[in-house]
């Protein structure tokens, strides 16, 4: 399973990817808007620090709008593909978009069908929000599961983006479920390596050593 981080912050993004494990960024207006600095330079230093998807999202919201923001975006760097929303015209602009080469994610999907339609629109991603559905009293994650079976079912290349993480139990359900990216902020990243456990058993070796060391 590929992690992204979800942010725009160039630090957090800098710390992930020390860790070696950063597959890929995705950023929203509501990211980019916690950040100081112009959108294209903060896209920019992002793509030179991961090389990997970095998702980028119009904010048009018609057809021919969304394609002319596509083209400026994606001509910051290669490593950007572009967010549309599952609207209408996110649907069209993304078969535009895709017959072109350009890579799609499309965002705020809340439901199955909305998947279906991303995937035959011919998107490379589709990011539904476990998230914001939980918190409306929805399980999030039957929702990741109802899109990876019937991806399955018809051999559907888009790949299954699990967005709107809150903890790193969304994290072991996608990954058990079989979607194939978690986009997660950096508080959730540092939650993944940490367990009392292995604190108590290094401090318990470290002291030990200790011992040995000083015969």
């Amino acid at each position: 399973m590929k992690i992204f981080i979800d942010t725009a912050n160039i630090d957090e993004i800098r710390q992930a990817a020390d860790l070696g494990i950063l597959d890929g960024v995705t950023t929203n207006p509501s990211l980019i808007a916690k950040e100081k600095g112009k959108f294209k330079d903060i896209l920019r230093n992002i793509c030179e620090i991961v090389d990997g998807p970095v998702s980028a999202e119009v904010t048009a919201l018609d057809v021919e709008g969304m394609i002319a923001e596509a083209e400026e975006l994606t001509a910051i760097h290669k490593n950007i593909i572009i967010k549309v929303p599952v609207t209408v015209a996110g649907l069209k602009a993304t078969r535009q978009l895709s017959g072109r080469g350009i890579d799609v994610n499309m965002t705020l999907c809340f439901s199955p069908l909305q998947a279906l339609l991303a995937a035959k629109a011919g998107a490379a991603y589709i990011s539904p929000f476990v998230g914001r559905l939980d918190d409306v009293s929805h399980d999030g994650m039957e929702l990741i599961e109802q899109i990876v079976n019937i991806y399955d079912n018809y051999g559907y290349e888009t790949e299954v983006l699990v967005a709107s993480v809150r903890h790193p139990i969304h994290v072991v359900q996608a990954a058990l479920i079989g979607a194939d990216v978690v986009t997660v902020p950096f508080k959730v990243i540092e939650q993944f390596v940490q367990h009392p456990l292995t604190d108590v058993g290094l401090k318990k070796f470290l002291s030990d050593w200790e011992k040995v060391r000083n015969r």
